[in-house]
This record gives structure tokens, sequence and C-alpha cells, in this order.
């Protein structure tokens, strides 16, 4: 009461006031113990940072695809003990946006043709925003009924995509790790119940190190993981396989899940999915099918003959910050028997509200490990509400056309060997000469992407596969069109000639 007399509000004046939000906000600056801010200081930081944002996002084409990295003095001179006085934005925002931004890998770049790009479309940013300014909790479905809708919406998208039964029921996670150990918890409690030690988990030589990590997590130690060889196209195989389980069974170990890949990390392989989803079938096997990288590939209908029985999988990460151009942070599950993910995570306290249908109405809180989290699903939404499925779907069959051409054009140039052609949209090659060790092609190779991502148009990264350096183009940033490509196959051309000069 004190501070608002002082400035000439009377009591009546106050209780408007703390029924207008709006209204309460221009008292921030005057209360040492306020954390508001008034309406003019949001908008004015609101405007520093969207316009740092825009001019940031508008000339990322122009800003090298990899900046210095080489960053470990300027990461210690970065250590600092909390603050004890708020600075101003601009003394915040300035080196954040000027000096420590670039000094990273720019995978937002239309050149970044490294990993597995991360788009992070710009309306997703806004989504974000709008979660974290209205801050609404979304962890059940009582307390925010229309924004949880909405994320159910969301994974109802992907079950059509993928062509999943009305049965399956799906979670929206940060990522492929968080997927793969959800859907490894449901195999478990479906197929060991308690006796968890004598479970076996089969997965190829290729398979992404999440998996194997989530495994780990869920009580599936090493020991009891089986890393089955592949083929020539680094598929998994299913001979392999078949006898592994046969051989498992016979020792008395109790064989409950296979995790297949539908586009690996490495070359983008993708396993023999429909082989695979016989075989567990026939083994009373959970297939588990991790499509983190390559599964929206499925959405555009001429391409999904890439991933033969995608559909038939009892689980699927899906990481729509890869092939739906979200920004990093984004990923889902689905499970064809719902009631196998509600069966994990279904609990109930004094504090918890209902919800007036379980059948009817999704509630995050029963079909995953948090009770406390975000509102993740209002990115993915808002993108697709803006822009349309139909342009996914065009861009998404634009990366794979674009990554086929390149490798065309990459496979013909003097001395490259093509090891792994685009099943999507990665493929994989090496350098290679009459007479070369493997440890002068692997070196030759290693210095190749070294010397094309210097020029500064596009980055790109290696691999290696049994003792072999592989480079690697992956084309899936929604950034990258035509011009990202033939600056790629231009500057691969140029430095391989002239790293091959005098060999052979």
């Amino acid at each position: 009461m004190h501070l608002l007399e002082k400035i000439g509000f009377g009591f009546e004046r106050m209780v408007r006031l703390m029924s207008d939000s709006a209204e309460l906000m221009l008292l921030a600056s005057d209360d040492p113990a306020s954390l508001e801010m008034t309406a003019d200081e949001m908008r004015a930081l609101g405007d520093d940072v969207l316009g740092r944002i825009v001019e940031h996002v508008a000339g990322i084409g122009r800003q090298p695809v990899r900046g210095d990295v080489a960053a470990e003095d300027l990461c210690r001179s970065l250590r600092e003990s909390a603050p004890e006085r708020g600075e101003p934005a601009a003394d915040v925002l300035g080196p954040l946006f000027d000096e420590w931004i670039p000094r990273s890998f720019t995978t937002p770049s239309p050149g970044y043709l490294a990993y597995i790009p991360g788009g992070g479309l710009f309306p997703a940013a806004v989504a974000d925003f709008i979660s974290a300014a209205t801050n609404r909790y979304t962890g059940v479905w009582l307390a925010a009924p229309a924004l949880v809708q909405i994320e159910a919406n969301v994974l109802e998208w992907f079950r059509t995509w993928m062509g999943f039964p009305g049965s399956t029921r799906g979670l929206l996670t940060t990522g492929g790790s968080m997927a793969a150990f959800n859907a490894i918890l449901c195999a478990r409690e479906r197929h060991l119940g308690r006796d968890v030690r004598p479970g076996v988990l089969y997965t190829s030589t290729h398979v992404h190190h999440s998996v194997v990590k989530a495994a780990r997590l869920a009580g599936i130690f090493e020991d009891r993981v089986r890393h089955i060889p592949v083929d020539a196209d680094f598929r998994m195989r299913v001979d392999a396989l078949e006898a592994a389980v046969r051989a498992d069974r016979a020792a008395g170990l109790r064989p409950f899940m296979v995790a297949s890949s539908a586009g690996t990390t490495n070359t983008g392989a993708v396993d023999p999915l429909d082989q695979i989803a016989d075989l567990c079938a026939a083994e009373g096997l959970w297939h588990h099918v991790d499509g983190a990288y390559g599964a929206f590939f499925h959405i555009c209908e001429d391409l999904r003959p890439l991933l033969p029985a995608l559909s038939r999988a009892d689980s699927l990460t899906l990481d729509p910050h890869k092939g739906l151009f979200l920004p990093y942070g984004t990923g889902a599950l689905l499970v064809r028997d719902g009631a196998a993910l509600r069966a994990v995570h279904g609990m109930s306290a004094g504090y918890l509200p209902g919800t007036p249908d379980p059948d009817e109405f999704y509630d995050p809180s029963q079909y995953g490990p948090e009770l406390s989290r975000g509102f993740p699903g209002l990115r993915i939404w808002l993108c697709l509400k803006l822009f349309g499925a139909a342009r996914f779907r065009a861009a998404l069959a634009e990366k794979r056309a674009l990554a086929v051409q390149a490798a065309a054009r990459i496979g013909a140039l003097p001395g490259v060997m093509m090891v792994a052609p685009p099943q999507l949209s990665l493929f994989a090659f090496h350098l290679t000469w009459p007479g070369a060790t493997m440890e002068e092609e692997n070196g030759a190779t290693s210095a190749l992407l070294e010397r094309v991502t210097v020029r500064g148009r596009v980055m790109l990264t290696g691999c290696t596969v049994d003792g072999r350096f592989l480079g690697r183009v992956c084309v899936l940033s929604f950034r990258t069109r035509q011009a990202q490509i033939d600056a790629c196959v231009d500057d691969v051309a140029a430095e391989a000639a002239g790293l091959l000069v005098g060999r052979g």
C-alpha cells in the first residue's frame, strides 16, 4: 500500500489494477521486488530482439557455413558468477548475436549439408515465443484442453501420414533419444514384464548410438544388445538376425525387440523393413523403427516405396526437427497399440485432475514420463497451419531429387568412389587413386571435406565405417536449393582435383 500511496493511487484504484494485469505492469519499474516489465519495456525488448533475429535470419545465406569453433579461450572468458544486478539489454544481446552465435556451425545455412540438418522454420520460433509468454500448462488435459487438443491433432496427423491404425497413440519428445527410450519401455513391459535380465534387443551395427543408450536406461544392458551385421548396402542382414534370435532362444534367453533404421546416420541406409516385420511377426518380437531421419519421406506418395512396410512397425521414432524442418528439440513417438504406451505411463494421484473420456481426449501425462513440460506441439501445429502439408511434401520431394542429382554428379568426378548412393537424401563417398592405401585415402577424403568447408559455401562432414573414412552429403535443410547443390559439386570437384594431382 505504501508504494501505491506514494505515487498517488488509492485503495480502490489498487483493486482495479490488481484485476487488470496490463495496467499492473506499469508499476514494475518502481517496485524493487517486482519481476514484471512495463508494457513499454516489453515492447522495447521485443523490438530489439526481433530486429536482431530478422537481420540474422535474413543474412544466413551470407554467413560462413561454419563459424570459428576453435573457442577454448572464448569459453574460458565467459565463465562468471551470477550477476547481482541487471544489465542493459543491448549489453547482453550484443555479444550474444555478434560474437557467440557466429562461433558455431551455421546449422540453418542453406549450405549446411553436414550431419542431418535441423531447419528451424521461423514460425516455430514465433510459436515458442507464444508458448513461453502465455505460459500455459499442458501436462494434463484439464489445465488447457484446447491446447492439448492441438498436440493431439499433430500426433493424429503423424499417425495418418505414417499409415498407422486408429489404435495408435503417441508422444511429443525432445528428439529420437527419448522416443527410443519410451519405445523400449513399451516393448520391455509387453514382452518381459518384471523379468528383464534375460531380454535381448537386436539392432544393426549401424544403429544410432541413442538406441543403445536408451536400452541401457530401460534396463537392457550392452551384453543383451545384439549388433547384427549389414549387407553391402549397409542394411541389416535378416538372415543374421534370424540366426541370432534362434541362438539366443536356444541359450535360454528371451528375444523381445528389434530396432531397425529408416535411414542411418552414417550412410542413410534403410533396413529391409518388410522382411524384418515378417520375422518379428513370426517370432513374436516388438519391431521398432528409428525413423528420426527418414520417416517423414513417407508423407510423399511417390517416395513411400523407399520405406516399405514402415506402417507395420509396432513403434516409430519421428524427428520433425529433421524431416519437417522444425527447430532442434522436436521429436515424436508413435506406438501402434496405444494401450502399451498408456500401460507404461498411466498413473493417477489425488492432486491430478482426470479426463472426461480418456478414450476420446488425449492427456499427455498418461502417455509420457513428464508431468512438467512445455508446449512442443504448438511449433509443429503453427508451421503446418501456416504453410500447409502440401508445401512440406514438395520440399521433401525436392530434397530427395537434389540428393540424387548431387550423388550422380559427384560420383562421376575423377577419383571419387561412391560407397553409398542415396537411399533417401544422404550419400557417402571417398577419394581413391591407383595404388592408394586405405590410410592414404582416409587422409585425402578428410582433407577434401575440410577444404570444401573452409571455402565457406557448404559444410560437409564424414564418418568412419569399418576403418574407412567416408565423406557424407545430407540434403535436408528447407533452405538448400539448386544453387547450393551446384556449389557443393563445384567445390568438391575443384578440391578433389587438387588433392589428386600427382597421385596415380
